[in-house]
């Protein structure tokens, strides 16, 4: 098992998705962004390793505006040796990426321009990931997408769709349950007609379900994994007390996250915490999954 945060460091002084405005676009802004943020993982990455921090979600904005038609540069060919580098050091490390794209990116649209722009996307984020040489373990993870009044017909978009998808994308896409539309059984039903994986999302799972014990739910998510695609990915948050349904929490509880551990033990997976304060939340549930001796 391996534990993880998204896209921010907060210790180390820099950040790995500095961006610019769209109409201060130019090549060699590109350039100096892509630099910096490729530096600046390098260093995350690094933080990492000396923390026993093995799992870590890239920001989609390492190369900003890589899929708008304004950016014809070629960063992938730029940029060919550092992303190599990182790609050798994250998989001398053991480390497991992924990517996650913005809520943007709705390949069930029934707005043609909205697919095209979201494939753009996604063709984008698992170039970063060829580009850095990993294998099909690092994933690229969306939402189904939005229900826009049928829901059924909506699911039939999204699986018409992603059979047209590119191979590159197939290898790489995960979807993961949401809070408000498609529970992980809906997700289970896309996976049995396309055979995408599902990321089992837990705070999503508690906000809606069907009324699943804990345990069979990660179980029937990590049985749509194959060797190929690694163990089962699941993204862990909890409550933020006293906020909106779904808000995620500022730290973690670490005895409601023990609690999850404990329910779920015996099920191989690798969790990102999807907790505000990164890698601070990460640190302690390492601290407890090598108490709980569930660490590969």
């Amino acid at each position: 098992m391996k534990i993880g945060y998204p896209c921010i460091n907060r210790n180390i002084g820099c950040t790995a998705n500095s961006t610019f405005r769209l109409a201060s676009y130019s090549d060699e802004n590109l350039v100096s962004k892509v630099e910096s943020n490729l530096k600046c993982l390098a260093r995350i990455l690094e933080y990492n390793i000396r923390n026993g921090l093995l799992f870590f979600r890239i920001s989609s904005d390492i190369v900003p505006f890589a899929s708008h038609r304004v950016c014809t540069f070629d960063w992938a060919s730029y940029f060919k040796q550092e992303f190599r580098e990182l790609g050798e050091c994250i998989r001398e490390n053991d480390i497991r990426v992924s990517m996650h794209p913005d809520q943007f990116v709705l390949i069930n649209s029934p707005r043609r321009d909205v697919i095209e722009k979201s494939i753009n996307e996604l063709v984008y984020h698992c170039r970063v990931l060829d580009s850095m040489e990993l294998n099909a373990s690092a994933k690229v993870q969306i939402h189904v997408g939005g229900v826009y009044g049928n829901w059924e017909k909506s699911v039939e978009r999204f699986i018409e769709n992603y059979v047209l998808l590119s191979d590159a994308v197939k290898k790489r896409l995960v979807i993961e349950n949401d809070d408000r539309s498609y529970n992980l059984r809906d997700c289970i039903s896309i996976h049995n007609k396309t055979g995408v994986p599902v990321v089992f999302d837990s705070f999503h799972h508690e906000c809606l379900n069907n009324k699943e014990p804990l345990f069979d739910a990660v179980m029937k998510a990590g049985e749509t994994w194959q060797k190929k695609d690694g163990v089962l990915m699941a993204d862990y948050s909890s409550q933020e007390k006293g906020m909106r349904k779904g808000k995620h929490a500022e730290s973690i509880d670490i005895e409601l996250f023990e609690k999850f551990m404990r329910e779920t033990k015996g099920i191989d997976f690798d969790i990102m915490l999807e907790i505000k304060d990164k890698e601070k939340s990460a640190l302690k549930a390492l601290k407890l999954l090598k108490n709980l001796n569930l660490l590969r």
